[in-house]
């Protein structure tokens, strides 16, 4: 239940005997000889992946801002908000909560570079807000004044601080599952806010930001499908009937709270953004994460707006990951061409 050791020498752990969770590393990062290929695969991905927000040319969303509707700017300003305390709480729980606790390295390494591509869409936040808004102090304050965002962060929260108040493996393989929903699901309402906006012509930078964004998460996603998959195998003692309900409440309750974040901050004023759509689109997604780590769907439905597949994990992974190709996105300005 402990975390692992920093400095282990006394451990003659072999490659095969590597584990996920409660294994006995040396504390050695040996890359030349791994148990889990796909994490030096997913490693390479991220690397090759590597970008950074002041490539992103932000000078017409700064007069775009000003044009748009207030209902627009509510939106634009809450999802920001929210993006902001995603990333902020994934940064330290990747690298302070997650990684310790993960006794194979090359996931150990895997998890560090995640840690910093959280903390490079926080820099990527920043450079939208001081470049765009018109009050940043409001935009980092929204978390404490707006009970919905409240409401759903605290629920995020909760599971993170069960693993780190008591560290058992089941509470370890439900915070995959945790980050698995909040790499899957939390994030796409804002993300199809954006997307909007840039469908109309207006705030074309910031889509291109969170479409360099939306490229990690979707390898963030795939780290922890990973995991789960592959603990699947190494464990399948620990994927109790209890573990598996608790998985589905936390799903269920994921895809409730993003469908009432992303009716709030539309307010069935942003076209193309109906209540309909948005739970639609939230319960496809909950659906599709599931599966993809071998769980029942539990809403079979359709995804109401196909054209975001362009920028989102469901058109990069239609295949098994490791026979498809990622997009390769250019660093250049996004173009209405891109819808």
């Amino acid at each position: 239940m402990s975390k692992k050791n920093i400095y282990n020498p006394k451990s003659s752990e072999t490659v095969n005997q590597r584990r996920i969770i409660s294994g006995n590393p040396t504390g050695l990062i040996e890359l030349t000889k791994v148990k889990y290929q796909w994490a030096i695969n997913l490693w390479d991905m991220m690397l090759a992946n590597t970008w950074f927000p002041k490539e992103v040319d932000m000078t017409q969303d700064a007069k775009d801002y000003k044009l748009l509707s207030s209902a627009e700017k509510r939106m634009y300003d809450l999802v920001l908000s929210q993006l902001i305390f995603m990333d902020s709480i994934q940064t330290n729980n990747i690298q302070d909560n997650i990684n310790p606790f993960i006794t194979a390295p090359e996931i150990n390494v895997l998890l560090a570079r995640q840690a910093f591509e959280e903390a490079l869409h926080s820099s990527s936040y920043a450079v939208m807000v001081e470049s765009i808004s018109e009050n940043t102090d409001e935009i980092y304050n929204m978390w404490r004044q707006d009970a919905t965002l409240a409401r759903k962060n605290e629920y995020i929260a909760q599971v993170y601080m069960d693993l780190e108040k008591n560290p058992t493996d089941e509470n370890k393989l439900l915070a995959m599952f945790a980050n698995q929903a909040l790499e899957g699901i939390y994030f796409y309402a804002g993300f199809a806010a954006m997307y909007t906006l840039a469908r109309s012509g207006k705030m074309l930078g910031s889509a291109q930001m969170i479409r360099f964004i939306q490229r990690d998460e979707v390898t963030h996603l795939l780290v922890f499908q990973n995991m789960i998959n592959s603990l699947k195998k190494e464990q399948p003692e620990l994927f109790t009937k209890s573990v598996k309900d608790r998985v589905y409440e936390m799903f269920k309750e994921a895809a409730k709270l993003e469908s009432e974040w992303g009716k709030h901050i539309t307010k069935s004023q942003i076209l193309g953004l109906n209540d309909e759509i948005i739970e639609q689109y939230i319960q496809y997604l909950a659906d599709d994460r599931l599966s993809r780590v071998g769980m029942d769907k539990i809403y079979n439905v359709s995804n109401p707006i196909s054209w975001v597949d362009g920028f989102s994990s469901l058109n990069e992974h239609k295949s098994n990951f490791f026979e498809a190709t990622v997009t390769n996105y250019s660093k250049g300005s996004l173009s209405m061409d891109d819808f």
